[in-house]
Parts: structure tokens; sequence; C-alpha cells
């Protein structure tokens, strides 16, 4: 478990600032827990659920609980890019480019006209590991993405401005 309290994160903004505004470079689903994850141009983000269609909107992923942060998962594409990891196996929904994801935890945030909550880091796990290949957890800690909650639903499409809600 990882805390703002962490000896490596700054104490005044633990997890950073959020840049200006990113885009949507990938959207990821998969119909059960484990099954691989294919690209679309477009999902429909269900408010309180996650994307319909995905293991997550149905209950049926591994980390499916109640309470929040188990909706949405959001992965930056230049760290995915950085340690060669195919966005496929990064096991998230959506792929970002140009945004600082660490700077949203705690503060809403809009994906096209979809509305979100950032809740916490999403940290990499053995699970992970198991699915896509060893040696992931050192580069991604602190840099594994993000778990949401999505507030308000809507479209979500490749292209989408991602940005923080002041």
């Amino acid at each position: 478990m990882l805390t703002p309290l962490d000896l490596h994160l700054p104490t005044d903004q633990p997890y950073g600032t959020a840049a200006a505004a990113g885009a949507v470079a990938a959207i990821l689903m998969a119909p059960d827990a484990e099954a691989p994850l294919s690209r679309v141009d477009e999902a429909e983000a269900l408010a309180g659920r996650g994307l319909a269609g995905d293991r997550y909107a149905d209950g049926r992923g591994t980390f499916s609980a109640p309470g929040r942060g188990y909706q949405l998962t959001l992965v930056e594409a230049e760290v995915l890019d950085e340690i060669q990891l195919p966005w496929e196996e990064g096991r998230r929904n959506i792929v970002t480019r140009g945004i600082s994801l660490n700077g949203l935890v705690g503060r809403r945030f809009r994906i096209g006209s979809v509305e979100c909550a950032g809740r916490r880091l999403a940290e990499p796990c053995a699970h992970l590991e198991k699915l896509a290949r060893p040696g992931l957890l050192r580069p991604l800690v602190h840099r594994g993405g993000l778990r949401a909650d999505i507030i308000t639903g809507g479209m979500i499409h490749l292209g989408n401005e991602i940005e923080a809600i002041h």
C-alpha cells in the first residue's frame, strides 16, 4: 500500500500535478478476467459501473469489488512505450498521451464529456506480471496508471481530450 507519506513522493503535492490536457490514445476492453484486451474506437462509460462490455462494468474482473476506484483504469502511453510493453498487456482501459495521471489522484477530470474522479494510483502487482511478463513491478512503481470512478456517463472516443476540472 502506498500513501502520500511514501518517502519517495514530495509532501506538498504527493502525486504531482496534472499537465493541462492530454488525449485518449487507445481504449481497451476485455469481456472477462484474464481475457486478452481488445482495442475499440469508442466505448460507453456507465456512471458508477465502468465501460459497457468490459469485465469491470460487468463485475467479472480479477479485481472487481464494491467501493471506489474499480470502474476505470488509465495508463500513460509514454510509460508503456518506455518499458516496451504493448498497450494491451498493460491491462488498463484507457491509454493516454500528454497528461500526468498521477496528478489526477483525488481530483475530478473529464475524458471528452465523461466526468471521472481519480481515486488512487494503479500500482503494478504480481497478477500483472503473471499475465504480461516478469520484471514489471519495479519499472511501474508510481507509474502504473490511475484508478478512477465514472461520475457522469457518456461516450469516450479515440482522441478525446483529457483534462482536470479546476
